[in-house]
């Protein structure tokens, strides 16, 4: 697994989606890039407008970074019905670019997220922001929006790595079983 994966993470919203971009080698992360794409300058009634400039601007990030996997946040629902189901039609403006673009999409939530990078799934906003910036070495903090983005990333990097190690430890169980040593089989060497 030493080949380098380039992952994309997603942060939904509907007035500001954030993405991030990161290089994995085995444990290794690299910062790409990140930033935020914003539906602010656009009436907040015109919701398909809305949704189009955030499909659009999901493919250019795809098509200037050429990421090789996704990540996209699972969006909870609040205890305001409307405002969840906006923000479920962003996620799905999101997740539609990613599969137009032919990515794969792996999914995780907030809380999966913080204590993946903060080691606790209560961590406020500055500390994962901090803990995104030095897992990433970056010189200064990220916006909360990208963040979040490229703390799904980097969860995903994670992910990605356990479960390689994972198949190889069941490989090599495996090949141990199927070739006991010789000194389980009985034979010694004289000397």
């Amino acid at each position: 697994m030493s080949s380098t994966v380039r992952i994309l993470g997603i942060d939904p919203g509907l007035q500001c989606v954030g993405f991030g971009v990161i290089d994995s080698t085995a444990s290794t992360l690299h910062y790409v890039a990140s930033g935020t794409i914003t539906t602010t300058h656009l009436p907040r009634d015109d919701l398909p407008a809305r949704l189009a400039v955030i499909f659009k601007g999901i493919g250019e990030v795809v098509e200037r970074y050429s990421p090789q996997e996704a990540v996209v946040e699972i969006v909870f629902v609040n205890m305001n019905p409307q405002a969840s189901l906006l923000l479920g039609q962003a996620r799905g403006a999101c997740l539609t670019s990613l599969v137009h673009h032919q990515l794969p999409v792996a999914e995780y939530t907030a809380l999966q997220m913080k204590k993946a990078i903060a080691g606790h799934g209560k961590a406020a906003k500055a500390q994962v922001q901090e803990m995104v910036k030095r897992l990433l070495k970056l010189p200064g903090l990220p916006g909360s929006d990208a963040a979040d983005a490229l703390g799904l990333a980097i969860t995903h990097a994670h992910a990605r790595h356990s479960a390689h190690v994972r198949a190889m430890s069941a490989q090599v169980t495996k090949l141990a079983r199927v070739a006991p040593s010789r000194a389980a089989r009985g034979v010694h060497r004289q000397n």
